[in-house]
């Protein structure tokens, strides 16, 4: 393997190479560069931003719409319809995630070896069928089934664009073309509530069918169309050389050393799994994505404010409006800086407050209000989170796959066991799970604080480290 020497590590670098190291034209000096450098990387980077990060959105949007829309159709009646009782809501919660956990890891070391232009959409396209099949289910086994293969169609999407954006973008640069990404997952929220609205005031039994087989038909069709267009849209990587020099070298300069990728899979699952970092970051947003469990209840909360059917699905779009627009805001000042363990910690205060206020009052108005606390505290660390991860571990390549998936896979255990917080005989105040929340919530702060001081360490031994070696070559 060939060494890139000490390389500082700190609240934004840690354990750096350079991707790309096939790519035409590489230079091996950094300083070599072309005098149009600055014009050129601008360009790409906008190429880029254009042809990627839309098309992107479009799937991150259906992805949501799609995992969620279950939450939507209790509202519409599918317990009854399908005979549930008891928990076996829950039960088809978790089991998405189960399926979804089994392939994170393996299908992020695959899309090392394909091309993310087929495989990302073409999964896509397998999760939006599966997930309009979910219209055909008539028991609560059909259910049950047809969640679990969802997830496993899931599973490569969301830690497979993270590593494909972390391949083309810099650290300086990823944390904001995330969270643009992720607004998409908090449109998601609003447009649910809308199109389940309107979906159940025009279509309940529209040939027989009720409003939430609708529901799963047409936002599944929708995804399937959308991952066909994908296809043709989504770029593997810069086609000509000089864009895969242009690109190579940003990424080069980025972390300041030229290595190549010698690694090969089985040797980056070796390194990743033997470095604490990964795992204090997978614990990190296990305990996250425990409190963030509450999203799949927003519905059922709201259902408890003694509204109509149509009022509730209604009510339940505008929470997620606020992170759409904070999310951004956060994740900008973060690469500007650029710093990410306080930008992380801090809007999630906000969660903690939400988490409290809904867990002690039984007004309608602050409970109501408490659900954008959480969204907008919870949601707007979330992709700082995750830029996090790809900055620590930013090469190689196979490396930074194996890390997103490992830290998606145990950030979405807790999705398994999330659900089961929230038994119907705790509504409608759920004291249990949200006091949950507040406290893991609060976890989650304290090792992020953890993490920044043990890279910081690193940090500190490494630039002695440097100090060293510069003294002894500069010996007589």
């Amino acid at each position: 393997m060939a060494s890139s020497g000490p390389t500082p590590r700190g609240d934004l670098a840690a354990n750096e190479k350079v991707d790309l190291a096939d790519s035409a034209g590489m230079p091996q000096d950094p300083d070599e560069v072309p005098h149009d450098y600055d014009l050129q990387q601008k360009q790409l980077r906008q190429k880029m931003d254009i042809r990627i990060l839309p098309i992107l959105f479009i799937l991150l949007i259906l992805n949501y719409l799609d995992r969620n829309a279950l939450a939507l159709a209790r509202v519409q009646g599918i317990e009854a319809d399908l005979g549930m009782a008891g928990r076996n809501f829950n039960t088809a919660i978790s089991v998405l995630f189960v399926g979804y956990i089994i392939g994170q890891v393996p299908s992020n070391l695959a899309l090392t070896r394909a091309r993310p232009s087929l495989y990302i959409p073409g999964f896509a396209v397998l999760w939006g069928a599966v997930s309009a099949t979910t219209a055909a289910a008539n028991s609560f086994g059909h259910l049950v089934a047809i969640r679990f293969f969802l997830g496993v169609c899931e599973a490569p999407f969301f830690p497979g664009i993270l590593f494909f954006l972390s391949s083309w973008y810099t650290k300086q640069e990823l944390a904001l073309r995330v969270s643009v990404l992720y607004t998409g997952a908090h449109l998601s929220g609003a447009f649910a509530g809308l199109i389940a609205a309107g979906i159940q005031s025009g279509m309940d039994g529209l040939h027989g069918l009720e409003s939430w087989r609708w529901l799963f038909i047409i936002e599944g069709c929708i995804t399937v169309f959308a991952g066909f267009l994908a296809i043709i849209i989504l770029p593997d990587y810069p086609k000509t050389d000089n864009e895969k020099r242009i690109a190579s070298l940003r990424l080069q300069r980025d972390v300041g050393v030229y290595d190549e990728e010698t690694l090969s899979v089985w040797g980056s699952v070796k390194e990743g799994a033997g470095d604490y970092k990964l795992w204090l970051m997978g614990l990190i947003y296990a305990a996250m994505t425990t409190a963030g469990g509450y999203t799949s209840f927003v519905p059922t909360v709201v259902k408890t404010f003694g509204m109509s059917n149509v009022k509730t699905l209604l009510l339940t779009a505008p929470p997620y409006l606020v992170p759409a627009f904070s999310e951004l805001i956060v994740s900008f000042s973060s690469d500007r800086r650029p710093e990410r363990c306080f930008h992380y910690t801090t809007p999630m205060l906000l969660g903690i407050t939400g988490f409290i206020v809904a867990a002690t009052t039984h007004s309608t108005a602050p409970r109501y209000f408490s659900i954008f606390l959480m969204t907008g505290g919870m949601s707007s660390s979330f992709t700082v989170l995750l830029a996090w991860v790809g900055s620590t571990f930013a090469r190689p390549r196979t490396k930074r796959a194996f890390a997103f998936g490992t830290v998606n896979t145990l950030g979405n255990l807790a999705q398994i066991w999330s659900p089961y917080l929230y038994p119907s005989s705790d509504g409608p105040q759920y004291v249990k799970a949200f006091s949950v929340n507040a406290a893991c919530t609060a976890l989650a702060i304290c090792l992020s604080l953890i993490l920044r001081m043990c890279l910081k360490r690193e940090n500190a031994k490494l630039a002695a480290s440097e100090v060293a070696d510069g003294r002894k070559r500069t010996r007589p």
